[in-house]
């Protein structure tokens, strides 16, 4: 009997038909929406005169424009009132189901999905965004797409996409103190590059990956697309089953059961082959930041910049333009850089779990007079754990501000910019140029470090700053 990989058990299971020597017609269980990527898809639906195909399999919220303050009024900026205005109306005329500004479950799109329990392993997950990967934590196939695609899966339910190639990247061993998850995957895409896992789909493994909790894996799977992955999966395990036990769209009763026995199969065989492997040891990763204008530029926080010693020509020159971006030079320590701006959230770290444990590092301390701290939960739900737990307050006490939830200052799309030329440390995915605003500087890190820097004023490692 052929021995087959996780992801092949999925993806097999879903393929209407295969095109010989091309794409297969791909069937999707759920299809995420936001304001930005659907209202075009939409738009072309009403020009044909085509309805979506299963409204139920489509669940909407809008997250990527919207502001952070006063969500009870009307949206300032003209394109972004006019792009959730859409997404109501759409999901009003297709009956989808729709996550509300206000509504008790609005947030960003990959932080309510798994927290509905709408998220499931062996299911196929997509929406016009790349982080769609996220969801792959629970053992799931899931992937961004473009407009056309969205219209598609509308239409049809499917869409077509050639298999891709398969990597396993494991991490074996115990993780150190003061290092997470964000940790991990920022080491991973450092040691492969930004385009290392190029046309492949990632496994993660190993004992360190077996043992983070679902919001940890979440943020190692939303990573994937950051080296070129087309995306990131973890097999389901207790873990897994434990989380989504009792959500609201999870199965129960006989249903659960069943689920569970059939989750449980979601493995890879011993002695499935990947097209390519990577293993690492977890006693190697220490807290980690990025220095450069892609999230494969990272380092351990008490490194130094690479020097370009070995580098010719146009990568020389990309990577010099790089450092003057950032303002840094080649050979240079980043510990001890002054910070502007901190920021906590987004689909990457921006659940309860992150929250918890930059409250439980800044109690009883006080941000620097120089940092400006936003934290902004990645949905209502996370929002008022924030507040039941009374993290609202310690984290208040020390600084920082709390916003309501979105996608924030992950993205340029709405008002939660960084100001040209200043530093952000940042719990986001991306540190490309201009990402958090025109000229804004970018580092990627952990919540712990995020909230080391924030006490410190400075780049620094948490592991110093919170020594007790």
């Amino acid at each position: 009997m052929e021995k087959t990989t996780l992801f092949d058990k999925i993806w097999d299971a879903h393929v209407v038909r295969s095109v010989p020597s091309g794409p297969d017609v791909f069937f999707i269980d759920k299809h995420f929406i936001h304001e930005v990527t659907s209202p075009v898809a939409f738009l072309n639906l009403e020009k044909r005169g085509v309805k979506v195909k299963y409204p139920h399999r489509t669940i909407a919220t809008p997250d990527h424009n919207v502001p952070t303050v006063d969500q009870d009024q009307t949206i300032k900026d003209k394109l972004s009132r006019m792009q959730v205005e859409k997404l109501r109306e759409n999901c009003k005329k297709y009956g989808i189901e729709l996550h509300d500004l206000g509504s008790a479950h609005h947030g960003i799109v990959h932080v309510i999905g798994p927290e509905l329990g709408i998220t499931q392993p062996g299911m196929t997950i997509v929406c016009g965004d790349s982080h769609t990967s996220t969801h792959g934590a629970f053992g799931a196939i899931a992937f961004g797409i473009g407009t056309s695609e969205v219209e598609m899966v509308f239409a049809t339910q499917c869409i077509m996409q050639s298999k891709p190639k398969k990597m396993r990247i494991t991490v074996e061993g115990e993780i150190g103190p003061g290092v997470t998850s964000k940790d991990i995957i920022l080491y991973i895409i450092a040691k492969i590059s930004a385009a290392g896992a190029t046309g492949y789909f990632v496994e993660y493994a190993g004992s360190a990956i077996q043992s983070l909790s679902m919001e940890a894996r979440m943020t190692i799977c939303n990573m994937s697309i950051e080296m070129g992955a087309r995306g990131g999966l973890i097999a389901p395990d207790e873990t897994t089953f434990n989380y989504l036990k009792g959500k609201q769209y999870s199965p129960a009763g006989e249903d659960w059961d069943k689920a569970v026995a059939e989750w449980s199969k979601l493995k890879t065989d011993d002695g499935a082959v990947f097209d390519k492997e990577y293993t690492f040891d977890a006693a190697d990763i220490e807290p980690m930041i990025t220095y450069g204008t892609n999230p494969g530029m990272g380092i351990k926080v008490l490194g130094n910049i690479p020097t370009t010693e070995g580098m010719e020509g146009s990568n020389k020159t990309s990577y010099l333009k790089s450092l003057d971006y950032m303002g840094f030079a080649p050979g240079e320590p980043v510990k001890g850089k002054q910070v502007d701006y901190v920021f906590v959230g987004s689909c990457t770290n921006g659940r309860i779990e992150d929250i918890r444990s930059v409250a439980a590092f800044v109690k009883g301390h006080k941000k620097a007079d120089n940092i400006t701290a936003w934290i902004v939960p990645g949905s209502k739900e996370v929002e008022k754990m924030a507040q039941e737990e009374g993290l609202v307050k310690i984290l208040e006490d020390a600084g920082f501000e709390l916003r309501q939830p979105g996608c924030s200052a992950c993205l340029a799309m709405n008002d939660d910019k960084i100001p040209a030329g200043k530093y952000a440390v940042s719990t986001s995915n991306r540190n490309f140029e201009g990402r958090q605003g025109p000229g804004a500087r970018t580092m990627l890190a952990s919540p712990l470090t995020v909230a080391a820097v924030a006490v410190k004023g400075e780049i620094c490692d948490p592991r110093e700053v919170f020594q007790n």
